[in-house]
């Protein structure tokens, strides 16, 4: 061992593998499309489940520093990236103020390379990004990443609105999704319509006056994923382009 980050790092990669399955190991791997051109392409799984994972994050995260942090965050192995996370997630969590959050912020921010799957976004972008752009207005830390070539950097910003949805903010969340609103990726049109579903939940009719206006341009997945919970009949309207 070269020291204590390598030593932390290192525990913590043999509890994941302590938990790992065979069976699961096998099984990730196509649930998180690792296949050559794949989103996950060369994504390497032990095979640990969530739970398992959240469990790990809760006994490393009070004692684990950044810079150790930041070195299991850069594994090629997808568990130790989400156990990671989780431990980002519950550092922010318990942090302070906003100069330690902020801290925190900066850290994702400059580790977004490695948030690079479905799961490990949203595990993170609201709880972290989302949180701290609503509590201090800094919405265009989210702006700015719904630019961004980067696929998984606009599902940060999108799921990451999700925050102001909680919190019956919804002006954000509607123009993030129009700014990416035909993006080419099958996990975008999944976050978008998700996240409109979630402005549903809170206040129906809002989510309702933007896909009056929006539905017959939307990615058929977008739609579906937004209209989820609506009466069957409604529904059928929005599918049939009836409204």
């Amino acid at each position: 061992m070269k020291g204590k980050a390598d030593h932390i790092g290192q525990q913590i990669e043999e509890a994941l593998q302590m938990l790992s399955t065979p069976e699961r190991a096998v099984q990730m791997p196509r649930y998180f499309k690792t296949g050559k051109g794949e989103y996950g392409e060369g994504d390497i799984f032990y095979g640990v489940s969530v739970p398992d994972q959240r469990s790990i994050a809760k006994e490393f995260y009070k004692e684990i520093s950044l810079q150790d942090l930041s070195e299991v965050l850069k594994s090629e192995v997808h568990e130790m990236r989400l156990t990671a996370i989780f431990i980002l997630v519950a550092k922010y969590e318990k942090a302070k103020n906003n100069t330690e959050k902020r801290q925190l912020v900066d850290f994702y921010l400059d580790h977004l390379e490695y948030v690079n799957n479905w799961d490990i976004v949203d595990s993170s972008a609201h709880k972290i990004l989302g949180d701290y752009a609503f509590h201090t207005g800094e919405e265009e830390i989210l702006h700015k990443l719904s630019s961004d070539e980067n696929m998984w950097k606009k599902r940060v910003a999108v799921i990451g609105s999700a925050w102001f949805i909680k919190n019956r903010h919804y002006e954000l969340t509607q123009k993030l999704v129009l700014n990416n609103l035909k993006h080419p990726h099958d996990l975008m049109h999944k976050a978008n319509g998700w996240m409109l579903r979630e402005i549903g939940k809170k206040d129906e009719s809002v989510m309702l006056d933007f896909l009056n206006k929006y539905y017959k341009e939307m990615p058929r997945t977008s739609l579906r994923y937004a209209i989820e919970r609506l009466d069957e009949e409604l529904r059928q309207d929005y599918l049939k382009g009836n409204i």
